[in-house]
């Protein structure tokens, strides 16, 4: 159950004297149930894996994994990495939806109907909207049309990757490579159960309405309509995401997303054994991270979280709260042993604008943070007049 703000107990853990913060009081915490103390049972790993995980997406923390920073083949979980390209550079400018996109020759003999891959169907040398295009690279996981995007993006696949690494890079996914835009095996084409997971999670973090195609069932181009082949899509209302990959040598993997509720799992499976097993081996590992973990909603933006006092404005006080709503995942059972803090500056001197940063709150578990957040002004305050500046200058000397 999510609860709300005042269920957790704030201690102050303030850089000021005690009068100048005024603390929201708590509610009386609910008693804690008695499944808290039980044990969490180990994750149900994939049997045949080369590398799996479950990520918590509101923290990035993963919840369990094996061989998480071992390199293997991404296969077309690639392609997760072009729409993240895609997204960006629409958002400069540099690219728009309605382009028209070409399927040129070279995209559709690479990654056509002749080849042995996934293709969109799109007719040579004839040109597509960008977004249509884009769509049937993700749903159908058409590799031509992901090697035409990329010529049109970048005007080659070569250049094209160049792109896709330096968003790697700002990604932070440190153990990956990538030399094609599609996925098909290549001599340097890698990445990680961990890197990949970090990189759904910055598609549905940074680009939704790009993400959002992940979730259609079925596209048809022409004359040929063509399943999603994330199996999830069917079989569990809560996942809409994220993308399959398959090549001989990758095996089957799978990456997959789900909310319920406030909480969103991210689970990476790579090298399964069939298209049916990776989908068997992903609800199994979300069932375990829904069932055992929890999203807390622990405060909303805009609600006073303390009074601070201030010198010198039109008011003596300014309240302070998140800006973003603050979110922390736990283990189920271990709600009632979080405990929240707040650092705020000794003194606060006017004028003080709505939104202004001022302090720290802090959530740790078991004496580690698990979360912070900045506090800001939830409202502006006005310097005063010069008479109560000049009195508020005398006091602030007196106490210091």
């Amino acid at each position: 159950m999510m609860r709300s703000l005042f269920a957790v107990t704030l201690t102050a853990a303030v850089l000021s004297v005690g009068s100048g913060l005024a603390m929201a009081q708590p509610q009386a915490r609910p008693t804690a149930p008695t499944a808290a103390a039980l044990p969490i049972p180990d994750a149900p790993a994939p049997a045949v894996s080369k590398a799996w995980l479950v990520m918590d997406y509101t923290t990035g923390q993963v919840l369990a994994g094996e061989n998480i920073h071992t390199r293997v083949e991404p296969a077309s979980i690639t392609k997760v990495m072009t729409s993240y390209v895609l997204a960006a550079e629409m958002a400069t400018g540099r690219i728009k939806p309605n382009d028209q996109v070409l399927m040129s020759e070279h995209a559709w003999r690479t990654g056509g109907a002749g080849t042995d891959g996934s293709y969109s169907g799109f007719e040579v040398n004839k040109t597509a909207p960008l977004v249509e295009m884009e769509k049937a690279m993700v749903v159908q996981s058409g590799n031509d049309a992901a090697i035409a995007l990329a010529e049109h993006v970048a005007g080659s696949e070569q250049a094209f990757a160049q792109l896709m690494n330096a968003y790697a890079k700002k990604l932070e996914m440190r153990n990956t490579h990538f030399v094609n835009p599609h996925g098909l095996s290549a001599e340097g084409h890698y990445s990680t159960a961990y890197d990949l997971a970090l990189l759904g999670r910055a598609l549905i973090r940074d680009f939704p309405v790009a993400y959002s195609y992940n979730k259609i069932k079925e596209f048809t181009v022409g004359p040929i309509t063509q399943p999603n082949r994330n199996l999830l899509l069917w079989r569990d209302p809560s996942v809409d995401g994220i993308k399959t990959g398959h090549t001989s040598s990758a095996g089957y993997c799978l990456m997959a997303s789900a909310k319920r509720g406030d909480m969103r799992l991210i689970t990476v499976v790579m090298g399964d054994t069939s298209e049916n097993q990776r989908a068997v081996d992903s609800q199994a590992l979300l069932n375990w991270g829904f069932r055992f973990f929890e999203t807390h909603r622990l405060y909303e933006p805009g609600k006073p979280l303390a009074t601070a006092k201030v010198w010198k404005g039109v008011t003596n006080t300014v309240p302070v709260g998140v800006s973003q709503p603050l979110l922390i995942t736990t283990q189920r059972g271990r709600y009632n042993d979080l405990k929240p803090s707040m650092a705020l500056p000794k003194a606060l001197t006017a004028p003080i604008a709505k939104g202004q940063r001022i302090g720290t709150v802090q959530v740790r578990l078991d004496g580690k943070v698990i979360a912070q957040a900045p506090l800001v002004a939830l409202a502006p305050v006005e310097q005063a007049g010069f008479f109560k500046r000049l009195w508020h200058e005398l006091l602030m000397w007196w106490q210091g």
